[in-house]
């Protein structure tokens, strides 16, 4: 397999492309199988409380949506949560929690061996959030983007009595804020942050800060990005913005000013932060030590920030 790193996705001209998703499996109402079976001819796996493990990294933006919509939701009963080691090598993600190194449910030591077990011919890098079969032992998803829908969607059943409604009925504005967000802030760190040229980095850089100049804007007289309720989109952009000052913005080259510069937007990310199922679910211990220690063409002496106080996000 792959270096655990994310230098194979760069591109000749220095441009950052980030890899695909090799799991497309999805969980839902209508899947023709029956408890117990696999998946059917579509592809879609039967709603099972219990069955399935998500697999996270606490550092990663992209699990973190989950692991938040999971807690939003009350689905903690119905779908189980494995957390990885924050520090990823060449052999990937790896479950250090349970004494014998192995995931007490999956009895795997590596993420990638349910990876190798589902496509023994894989050769890119494993990453999380990955939905894992506890039946099987096959990876059910690791399509970061639908999960997330899908647990608002499709275990409705489960949802607690209270549960918020990510999910607009007509989703075509969020759809399309979504798409701008993910291209140029919840991608677009990254695309600055691992650039191998100097036009790439800053055609990252001026997209990203004038995509969070919007947001800024667009914050200056509603509530949540949506308007007064919260919603999908504003779970996607929290995980970026609860890592910019932390990471992105000395790390990846992200400075032309901190997320505490940007008034309305600091504010809209405090606000989030103290809710039931954000402020809970961050971990800038885990994050800061995933990004600086693991990266290290970015960083190679792996030292570690100190700051900033995560104490600001409370006031």
């Amino acid at each position: 397999m792959t270096s655990g790193q994310f230098v194979p996705a760069s591109s000749p001209p220095g441009e950052w492309k980030r890899q695909g998703n090799r799991f497309t499996g999805r969980i839902t109402r209508d899947s023709k199988s029956t408890p117990g079976e696999g998946p059917d001819d579509q592809g879609h796996w039967p709603v099972e409380p219990g069955r399935y493990r998500l697999v996270v990294s606490l550092a990663c933006p992209w699990a973190h949506r989950s692991v938040i919509v999971r807690r939003l939701l009350g689905l903690e009963d119905a779908i189980t949560l494995a957390i990885v080691d924050p520090i990823r090598d060449e052999r990937g993600w790896r479950f250090t929690l349970d004494p014998d190194g192995r995931d007490p449910v999956l009895g795997i030591e590596f993420l990638s061996e349910a990876y190798l077990r589902t496509d023994p011919s894989y050769d890119d890098r494993v990453t999380v959030p990955a939905i894992v079969d506890t039946l099987t032992g096959l990876v059910v998803t690791n399509d970061y983007p639908q999960i997330t829908l899908d647990l608002s969607t499709e275990w409705t059943d489960y949802h607690r009595a209270d549960a918020p409604q990510l999910i607009p009925t007509d989703r075509a504005e969020m759809d399309a804020l979504i798409e701008d967000i993910y291209r140029d802030v919840n991608n677009g760190v990254y695309r600055a942050g691992f650039a191998t040229g100097q036009e790439a980095y800053e055609e990252a850089y001026d997209a990203l800060f004038a995509r969070l100049d919007v947001l800024e804007d667009r914050l200056a007289d509603r509530e949540y990005l949506m308007g007064e309720t919260l919603r999908e989109v504003d779970v996607r952009v929290f995980t970026t913005l609860a890592r910019f000052d932390a990471v992105y913005h000395n790390h990846f080259k992200c400075n032309r000013q901190k997320l505490t510069e940007f008034p309305n937007l600091w504010a809209y990310a405090r606000r989030l932060y103290q809710l039931p199922g954000f402020g809970e679910t961050v971990d800038f211990d885990q994050i800061k030590r995933h990004y600086y220690v693991t990266q290290d063409t970015i960083n190679p002496t792996g030292i570690v920030p100190k700051g900033p106080d995560p104490q600001g996000w409370l006031s």
